[in-house]
């Protein structure tokens, strides 16, 4: 087996098991504040996946509170494998 197939593989198997997780009643919020998501991936990150429109913010009619939804951020840091989007010194090489 190709190191290609086996990260393929083992791609495919983490996002199943996300996406059994998550499908889960009550396992996790479908949405977090805006705020909640700077803090667990970071403002840089949440700023630039808006940019890119990777992520879209929503309002609830009751609140003006920013939210978004936890599975796409989720999907998208799994898939933001790039260690250039961090500072020079955190920098793994």
């Amino acid at each position: 087996m190709k190191l290609e197939e086996l990260s393929q593989i083992m791609l495919t198997a983490t996002n199943d098991g996300v996406a059994k997780v998550l499908g889960e009643p009550g396992a996790k919020p479908g949405y977090i504040t805006k705020a909640k998501a700077y803090r667990i991936y970071g403002r840089s990150n949440i700023d630039r996946w808006l940019a890119e429109h990777l992520i879209l913010p929503s309002a609830t009619a009751k609140s003006t509170k920013k939210f978004l939804d936890k599975n796409a951020l989720e999907r998208v840091a799994g898939n933001s494998n790039r260690n250039t989007y961090l500072p020079v010194a955190d920098r793994k090489l």
